[in-house]
């Protein structure tokens, strides 16, 4: 046969040389006067037909376009195609006589940007169409000439699977029978220019390959069987500004290493990471990204694939149940999440399409000297959405209890980390970056909207207002924010000989100026314990026993003051050495008395603040703290009381940072009668002195320090203490 009768030689010509954008307007079955002509390519095939019921049905090869065949096929049954060359033979299904999968809703929220159940709409789906099972493909690429999905189910070749573009959403589709769970893919994109673009990673794709390998992976995410029911429908009452909010934060891979230093799995970690986190009384466990990322040194903090839980340590089924069996063990599992920027690779998002998409063109505006990393346009309705659409992706399918969003202010100011002429102003000629405040307050209101027991944490470094307030009143949205001017303040107060704290007393207090302006976390993460900053313990000045007691004495301040709490992993014990993202924490610490009685204390101070109202209920809220000292600079010396609701027992912190006992310290309490020392950071157990207080001290009538009663208290040195009145 000579011709098609419904394409020209030019249209094929594109087609070979893989230029066509619109092959269903060729390829697939066509009717004509009530008979069906079925066109077929195959660049490998020398002959081919179309198979009904084992009867073949030859195709002519069509002149001057090699590997085209057209003929007509009778009925309307559905048929396979059959391939022959160099005396061998193969059977595929025709993808071409498959229509659409996406539905006039979707094209309609997609061309709107405003699709925020956008991954079940694009990526990689495993399903049955028209009655037939395989995977259908989408992605968005609203410049590109020709996009085609290539991987181990046809060689690579991107003239295999050329997509079919869907009207004006940007969004190219195309169903390919026989394809399912575990197939390797990618896709290849013709630029607007004509250029064949590097071959992209699925920015929606649900699974990877180990890196440095980097395709894509068609996972099955459908079908889990969850059973946290009982978690999900009580987390609201975990997750309030009332609730004792205590969190762990771990970079999975180097909590524990298995078999010759391979990451922990999901599963592993679902019993032991589980156990463990639960023994030592925190509530929630916080896991730096686990979103797909190229480059191990990054710790996931440069995603790639943002709807990918990362292949090091299992598959999504895996990772729920991770999530799973913290909810049944009572535990809120919370994710970091990075919208603020992405890396170059040549798999990833920059330039998807031939154009700069989800970035700026302008390096001004689109890239981040300090990570070498793009920056999204956040202005661009289906990148907001594109993210918009991420987060809730990890609440609804993930279980996720919450997000930490990482560097939010590199987000908010446009001249963040640049100099003078080396950023583009907003419409009002500021620094404030209007789109991005604007996806952020939109991602919570969605957020919070479909999963109001969820929570929100930004990480967030400035002091720009209202960040954990409603967007109604004019916030960002956060239900809480790191404190970071608490962290650099206390941590560097603590690094100074107590020789000279006296003359920096103001970095241990300045935090209540502003502690309940916003609803914060009090963080001690991963970012203080690398690149060269050392320990936890290191930062410690003294002996090794001085060293010790500054920790167990900062920790008791920290869980005493307002605020809810965040520890990294290895913290908890000392850890001596600076984090290693590359093994394992150093466990083997614990063999050591003062290290075991520093990861007691942590249990302990959990233990004391979730079960003490006092402690917890009123982080938030400045009717829950009142100094009793907070100007003995001489002695370094604080004292504070904290309140919860009426009738929950009042306590009294009481913290020393010199290495001088203080005896019988007079101290103003708020009521007369026992106080008992509930926790005391210099005891034997924790490997302190074991001075105290014999359990508890006496209040007396007669006004100190602005209380109505009194008590003469033995300070040990380096200490914290707690007493709770006893009523």
């Amino acid at each position: 046969m000579t011709d098609a009768h419904h394409a020209s030689a030019p249209d094929f010509q594109r087609l070979i040389q893989g230029q066509h954008d619109d092959p269903f307007a060729l390829l697939g079955p066509h009717w004509q006067g009530g008979d069906r002509f079925v066109t077929a390519f195959d660049p490998g095939a020398e002959e081919m037909w179309a198979v009904i019921a084992d009867t073949p049905h030859p195709l002519a090869p069509v002149s001057g376009a090699p590997g085209i065949f057209y003929g007509k096929v009778p009925g309307d049954a559905p048929y396979l195609l059959r391939g022959a060359a160099r005396g061998g033979q193969w059977e595929m299904e025709d993808a071409y006589r498959f229509g659409p999968v996406l539905g006039e809703i979707d094209e309609y929220l997609l061309g709107e940007g405003s699709h925020l159940r956008l991954w079940e709409a694009l990526g990689a789906h495993v399903k049955e169409h028209e009655g037939t099972w395989g995977t259908q493909f989408a992605v968005w690429a609203p410049n590109a000439r020709r996009v085609s999905v290539v991987g181990d189910f046809n060689w690579w070749d991107g003239l295999r699977h050329t997509m079919r573009r869907r009207g004006a959403t940007g969004v190219w589709e195309i169903f390919v029978p026989g394809v399912g769970d575990g197939a390797f893919y990618r896709y290849e994109i013709v630029g607007p220019d004509g250029q064949i673009q590097p071959r992209k990673a699925d920015p929606v794709g649900f699974g990877s390959e180990h890196p440095p390998a980097n395709a894509s992976i068609v996972r099955d995410i459908s079908g889990y069987g969850w059973s946290d029911g009982d978690w999900m429908t009580s987390r609201q009452a975990m997750q309030n500004r009332e609730a004792p909010i205590s969190v762990y934060e771990v970079h999975l891979p180097s909590w524990r290493r298995k078999d010759w230093g391979r990451p922990i799995s999901y599963v592993e970690a679902a019993t032991e990471l589980v156990a463990y986190v639960k023994e030592m009384g925190f509530t929630h466990i916080e896991l730096l990204p686990i979103s797909e990322y190229p480059f191990d040194g990054s710790w996931g903090y440069q995603p790639i694939g943002l709807f990918a839980p990362t292949i090091r340590c299992g598959l999504p089924h895996e990772f729920r149940d991770l999530v799973n069996a913290a909810h049944r063990a009572g535990l809120g599992v919370i994710l970091d999440w990075v919208p603020g920027h992405f890396p170059t690779d040549a798999h990833g998002l920059g330039k998807f399409d031939g154009t700069a998409l989800y970035e700026h063109a302008d390096p001004k505006e689109g890239f981040h000297r300090d990570w070498n990393t793009l920056i999204y346009n956040y202005g661009r309705a289906e990148v907001s959405n594109f993210l918009t659409a991420n987060a809730l992706y990890w609440l609804e399918e993930f279980h996720a209890d919450g997000l930490r969003v990482d560097a939010v202010a590199s987000m908010l100011y446009r001249d963040y980390s640049r100099d003078p002429g080396e950023w583009i102003p907003n419409k009002d000629g500021g620094r404030e970056n209007y789109e991005a405040i604007a996806m952020l307050q939109r991602m919570n209101i969605a957020t919070y909207g479909d999963h109001p027991g969820i929570m929100t944490v930004a990480e967030e470094s400035t002091a720009y207002p209202g960040v954990s307030q409603p967007v109604d009143q004019g916030g960002l949205g956060f239900g809480f924010k790191w404190n970071m001017g608490w962290m650099n303040d206390t941590l560097e107060y603590m690094q100074k000989d107590p020789v000279y704290r006296s003359y920096h007393h103001h970095q241990m207090t300045f935090g209540l100026v502003y502690a309940f302006s916003e609803n914060f976390i009090l963080p001690i993460s991963h970012d203080e314990v690398v690149h060269g900053k050392g320990s936890m313990l290191g930062k410690m000045p003294g002996s090794d026993w001085e060293k010790f007691a500054n920790l167990r004495s900062y920790y008791g301040f920290m869980w005493g003051h307002p605020g809810k709490k965040l520890l990294f992993m290895g913290q908890e014990f000392a850890q001596g050495s600076e984090w290693n993202h590359d093994a394992q924490i150093d466990w083997e610490c614990l063999a050591n008395p003062q290290h075991a009685g520093m990861q007691s204390l942590v249990r302990d101070l959990n233990h004391l603040y979730r079960e003490t109202p006092a402690l917890h209920a009123k982080d938030c809220f400045a009717e829950g703290f009142q100094w009793i000292v907070g100007g003995d600079s001489q002695n370094s010396v604080f004292s504070w009381v904290r309140r919860g609701a009426p009738g929950d027992p009042e306590v009294v912190v009481i913290c020393n940072f010199t290495p001088q006992e203080h005896g019988s310290y007079r101290m103003g309490m708020p009521a007369t009668g026992r106080w008992r020392e509930a926790l005391n950071s210099d005891a034997e157990i924790y490997g302190g002195g074991n001075r105290g207080n014999y359990g508890a001290v006496e209040a007396h009538p007669g006004e100190y320090h602005g209380q109505p009663a009194h008590a003469d208290v033995m300070i040990p040195p380096l200490s914290t203490i707690y007493l709770v009145r006893e009523t």
